[in-house]
C-alpha cells in the first residue's frame, strides 16, 4: 500500500487523482460487510441532527402543511352561498312579497337591496350591491293566479362560475315556488293535485349529497402539501450541505456513494409520513371529510407518491448550485403539475390537445387515487391503473435522481 501511495505521488496529476480513485475503491471493498449497517445508520442519525437544528426546516415541514392545509381547505371553496340580490318588487302583492321572503330565506341567496323602481336595479350591479337582481312586475299576483307570471332576472357574469350556479339556483327556486303557489291554488278550490303535470323528476346526488366543495377540494390539498414539503426540503437539504461543505466532508469517508443517497432518502420520506398522518387526520376529523375506502390504499398510495417527490427533490438538487436556484427550479417543476393535475380546473373542461399532457405529471393519478378512495370508496380493481403508474413514476424518479446524485457526487 505505501509503494502504491509513492507511486501516485511521482506521477502526473491526472494520473495521481486515478490512483487516489484507485485506493479509495480498495479500501471501501476492504470495509467489512457488518459495518455498511453502521454506516448508514451514522448518516440517518447525522441527518435528523442536522435536520434538527435548522429551525427553518423545522417550520417548513411540520407548521407550513397545516397552514397551507387551513388556508387551502376554505379559501378553495366553491360552494354559492348568501349571493346578494337586488329586488325591485313593482307589485307589492301578497304573492309578490311572499316571493321575495322566501329567497331572502334561502341560505343560497341574501337580499341586499329593495326598490320599487327597475331603473336603480342596474346601478346596484354596477357598484357590487348585488351579484343578481330580481324584477317582479305590475300584476305579478293577479298573473301568478292565472298560471302564466313571468319575472326577470338579470346577472353580473364578470365571474362567470358562480354567476351560472347562483343563477340556475335562482331559476329553480323561482320554478319550485310557482308549483307550489299553483298547488295551493288548485287545492282551494278544489282541484286535486292530478290536474298537475304527471311528471315528475326525483333527483339523487351520490357521493356527496349536499354538494360541498370542500369534499372535492380538501383532499387534493393533502397532494399539493406532500409535493410542496418533502420535495422543497430535500432539495433544499442536500443543496445547503453542498454550500456549506459538509457534503464534501463526508465524502472523503468511507462511505459509499449509495450510502449517502439512501441516508438523504430514508429520513425525508419518514417526515413525509409524518406529515401525510397529521394533514389527513385534520381533513378526515377538522373538515368532515368522510373515508369510504381502505386506509391501507390510501397510504400504500401516498407512499409511492412520497417516493416522487423526494425523487423530484433530488433532482431539482443535482441542477441547483444555490439554495435560491433551487427555490426557482423546485417551483418551475411543481406549477404547471399544480394547475394540470385537476386540482383546481377540472381536466374535462381543458382543451383537447392540453388533456394528453396531464398525464405525465404524478399529481393527476395520486388526487384521482385519494378522491376516489375517501368519496367514492373505490378498491384496486377500480384504481389499479393509476397505482400502477404513480408506483412507476415513484421508481423512476427516483432512480433517475439517484444516478445523476452519483454523477455530481463523482
Amino acid at each position: 500500500m505505501a509503494a502504491t501511495a509513492h507511486a501516485c505521488r511521482v506521477r502526473p496529476a491526472h494520473h495521481r487523482r486515478r490512483c487516489e480513485a484507485l485506493q479509495e475503491a480498495t479500501l471501501r471493498q476492504r470495509a467489512p460487510r457488518t459495518g455498511i449497517t453502521m454506516r448508514l445508520l451514522s448518516l440517518i442519525k447525522k441527518e435528523f441532527r442536522q435536520y434538527r437544528r435548522d429551525k427553518r426546516m423545522l417550520v417548513v415541514s411540520f407548521l407550513a402543511p397545516i397552514l397551507q392545509l387551513v388556508i387551502l381547505g376554505y379559501a378553495t371553496n366553491l360552494d354559492v352561498r348568501d349571493v346578494r340580490v337586488a329586488v325591485c318588487d313593482e307589485d307589492l302583492s301578497r304573492q309578490s312579497i311572499r316571493l321575495v321572503g322566501e329567497v331572502d330565506q334561502s341560505h343560497f341567496f341574501r337580499v341586499s337591496g329593495r326598490t320599487q323602481r327597475a331603473s336603480e336595479l342596474m346601478p346596484m350591479l354596477d357598484r357590487g350591491l348585488a351579484r343578481l337582481t330580481l324584477r317582479i312586475p305590475p300584476g305579478f299576483g293577479t298573473d301568478l293566479r292565472r298560471g302564466g307570471a313571468q319575472v326577470q332576472v338579470i346577472v353580473d357574469g364578470s365571474d362567470a362560475n358562480t354567476a351560472g350556479i347562483a343563477a340556475s339556483y335562482l331559476v329553480g327556486l323561482l320554478a319550485e315556488h310557482g308549483v307550489r303557489a299553483r298547488t295551493e291554488q288548485l287545492e282551494r278550490v278544489g282541484v286535486g293535485r292530478g290536474s298537475l303535470p304527471a311528471i315528475a323528476t326525483a333527483t339523487r346526488v351520490l357521493y356527496n349529497p349536499a354538494l360541498r366543495s370542500v369534499y372535492y377540494m380538501v383532499p387534493g390539498v393533502l397532494g399539493v402539501v406532500l409535493l410542496v414539503v418533502t420535495g422543497m426540503t430535500t432539495a433544499l437539504s442536500i443543496v445547503k450541505e453542498r454550500e456549506i461543505g459538509t457534503l464534501e466532508q463526508v465524502m472523503v469517508t468511507p462511505v459509499r456513494p449509495w450510502e449517502i443517497i439512501v441516508s438523504k432518502l430514508i429520513p425525508y420520506t419518514l417526515i413525509g409520513c409524518l406529515d401525510l398522518l397529521v394533514v389527513l387526520a385534520a381533513i378526515v376529523f377538522w373538515f368532515g371529510v368522510p373515508l369510504r375506502g381502505e386506509l391501507w390504499l390510501l397510504l400504500s398510495a401516498a407512499l409511492a407518491y412520497l417516493l416522487t417527490c423526494v425523487g423530484i427533490g433530488l433532482l431539482v438538487s443535482t441542477v441547483s448550485s444555490t439554495q435560491h436556484q433551487a427555490q426557482m427550479s423546485f417551483f418551475f417543476i411543481a406549477m404547471p403539475m399544480v394547475l394540470l393535475s385537476g386540482f383546481i380546473f377540472p381536466i374535462a373542461n381543458m382543451p383537447e390537445w392540453m388533456q394528453p399532457v396531464t398525464y405525465c405529471f404524478p399529481l393527476r393519478y395520486f388526487l384521482t387515487i385519494i378522491r376516489h378512495v375517501m368519496l367514492k370508496g373505490s378498491g384496486v380493481a377500480e384504481l389499479w391503473f393509476e397505482l400502477l403508474m404513480l408506483t412507476c413514476f415513484g421508481l423512476a424518479l427516483v432512480g433517475a435522481g439517484s444516478r445523476l446524485f452519483r454523477k455530481r457526487l463523482g
